[in-house]
């Protein structure tokens, strides 16, 4: 149960596009840190500072998605 409602079904929110973004650069991001770490390449460290920022860049979107699917109700706002 969460925030009083039962979980009945699964539900991403409102803003589907910022939710997908987000995984998408967390993907990228996780890809390039891993490769940078674990391959033997000339440019290793250029792969690890664009994953980890990546990777950071990715928690604006998150935050975004978050902050947009947040629901109150109309009894609760003060006018």
């Amino acid at each position: 149960m969460l925030l009083g409602r039962p979980c009945t079904r699964c539900h991403l929110g409102r803003c589907l596009f910022l939710l997908i973004v987000a995984l998408l650069m967390d993907a990228v991001g996780l890809v390039l840190l891993l490769v940078g770490i674990f391959v033997t390449l000339n440019y290793w460290d250029f792969l690890i500072y664009t994953g980890a920022l990546i990777l950071a860049l990715s928690l604006l979107f998150w935050l975004a998605w978050y902050s947009l699917n947040i629901e109150v109700p109309l009894e609760k706002l003060d006018f």
